[in-house]
């Protein structure tokens, strides 16, 4: 069965990680998340899988390849242009990707699946097929229901008593809602879905052919599942993506690592002498990092490969990336690091080496800096007030 995975956004949402990072490319606990897509693909039979690429396209095709190690077959379509010798992402919306791969060659010839690459799930797509092709649909959105308060998060499908689609709202209020299904990024189509999709303009699924299809009065339907889903549109919904994976509310991941206190979690090669540090699960620490004497870590908290933590440094509900280096006196609360950049879990950032403070967190791979004067020390404390 043939199925496509969209990968082609800048992941705007969900800078600064994905100035270097494609969206499909971010990590749960060290495997990016387009790889837990594969694994369900392959589960359901989905052996055959066209990706959409722009922004970043040669991290996802130099991870996936032609996709034999992962049990499926994988092919790209890139969309974009070479300026001064350089790739350059220019993407044609999620629609417009799956015309421009059925223009190079009829693709989609039987019932196909098309996944957004940046969430977790673990939905029945056999169950859903079958859904979608005992009504006759030629196109079928999956929804989830959520509570009524968390509506304005999510576009909203407005459906009859059968499922037909009928409307759709993006993010009402809540007094407004007229449902609390909401849209998961997870379609089922026929190749006829086709014909509602103009050749070599930019269109979107969700926002150009849907509607359209709602108008047509095309055989279009709602299949509400209960299943578990978790976005990572948003910073914020990564660092809560985190936090859930370690406290065990998400169990479609395991904590990698073999465990060395209880709930704390480390990969090989770390360097620690555990008796020495302050730390309470739940905790990831990745392979080749070296945690000075003194540090404190606090869980949930995720630290990376090759990472160095300060013995005088706090680390409380935080994500740090790999080769991070968390000097002296730095206490993070509900940050994320990332490069040269310290996020909180809002969203809000700041540039390390624009405010002249990246000699608090820098790279493992470049030689630290030694006896840093009083001064220095103090200004550290800025990281114990919100970013």
């Amino acid at each position: 069965m043939k199925a496509m995975i969209l990968a082609a956004g800048k992941g705007t949402r969900v800078r600064p990680i994905t100035y270097t990072i494609p969206k499909p490319m971010i990590p749960i606990m060290q495997k990016p998340v387009m790889e837990f897509l594969l694994e369900l693909l392959r589960q359901h039979g989905f052996d055959q899988i066209m990706v959409n690429v722009s922004h970043l396209a040669n991290e996802i095709e130099g991870y996936f390849r032609d996709g034999q190690r992962f049990g499926v077959e994988l092919a790209y379509s890139f969309e974009g242009r070479i300026v001064d010798g350089q790739l350059v992402g220019e993407a044609i919306g999620s629609a417009g990707g799956m015309r421009r791969i059925q223009d190079f060659n009829p693709f989609f010839d039987d019932t196909f699946v098309v996944l957004c690459g940046d969430a977790l799930i673990d939905l029945d797509l056999t169950e859903a097929v079958r859904r979608h092709r005992e009504r006759g649909a030629i196109a079928s959105i999956i929804t989830r229901t959520v509570p009524l308060k968390q509506v304005p998060s999510y576009g909203v499908v407005v459906t009859d008593d059968d499922g037909r689609v009928q409307s759709f709202q993006e993010k009402p209020a809540v007094e407004e809602a007229l449902s609390t299904e909401i849209n998961t990024g997870i379609y089922i189509f026929e190749p006829e879905i086709f014909k509602f999709i103009p050749p070599g303009v930019n269109f979107d699924i969700g926002g150009d052919l849907l509607p359209k299809l709602v108008e047509a009065g095309a055989p279009f339907y709602s299949s509400c599942m209960d299943f578990e889903w978790v976005d990572i549109g948003k910073v914020p919904d990564y660092w809560q993506a985190i936090q859930d994976v370690l406290t065990g509310k998400v169990t479609l991941v395991d904590v990698p690592g073999h465990e060395v206190r209880p709930g704390v979690y480390a990969g090989i090669n770390v360097r620690a002498n555990w008796d020495k540090i302050n730390i309470e699960g739940p905790v990831y620490i990745g392979g080749m990092t070296d945690i000075e004497d003194g540090a404190t870590i606090i869980g949930p908290s995720a630290i990376a490969n090759n990472c160095s933590i300060s013995g005088r440094a706090i680390i409380d509900k935080s994500v740090v990336f790999e080769y991070s280096r968390i000097g002296p006196g730095v206490r993070l609360v509900d940050k994320l690091v990332f490069g040269r950049y310290c996020v909180d879990k809002t969203g809000a950032s700041i540039d390390m080496k624009a405010a002249a403070l990246d000699w608090l967190i820098t790279d493992t791979r470049q030689e630290p800096l030694r006896d840093l004067p009083v001064e220095h020390h103090a200004i550290a404390e800025l990281l114990n007030q919100p970013v």
